[in-house]
């Protein structure tokens, strides 16, 4: 998780998670505990939380916009692992809940490190 990242969780707290069932531990090689998923059709499953609003995965831990993290990080979706902070996707999430997008964040710290700096 990107440093960004452990302080916002707006994206799991924004979308329905949903892939390909056999990425969970159901299946041979899958990671995703099946437990924390529900099925969205015969192929599909979502993780829990995320298929009904108000959305928020189960396995998002801390609170959107201050200290977060994901109990499953190594065991995470292709869906997750695909979600690129920044993205337009990621400015629509922090959008929901009253955060800055991404850029803006990092732009503040830039400053802030070359005020640090001078």
């Amino acid at each position: 998780m990107s440093e960004a990242c452990l302080h916002c969780g707006a994206c799991c707290a924004s979308f329905r998670v949903s892939f390909y069932w056999a990425e969970t531990d159901a299946a041979e090689g899958g990671a995703v505990p099946a437990e924390l998923t529900v099925p969205v059709t015969p192929w599909r499953v979502a993780m829990r939380g995320t298929e009904t609003a108000p959305v928020r995965c189960v396995a998002l831990q801390g609170e959107v916009g201050q200290q977060v993290g994901c109990s499953i990080y190594a065991a995470r979706s292709s869906t997750c692992r695909e979600f690129t902070a920044g993205d337009e996707r990621c400015a629509d999430a922090r959008a929901r809940h009253g955060l800055p997008p991404l850029s803006a964040v990092i732009d503040d710290l830039h400053g802030v490190h070359a005020v640090l700096a001078g």
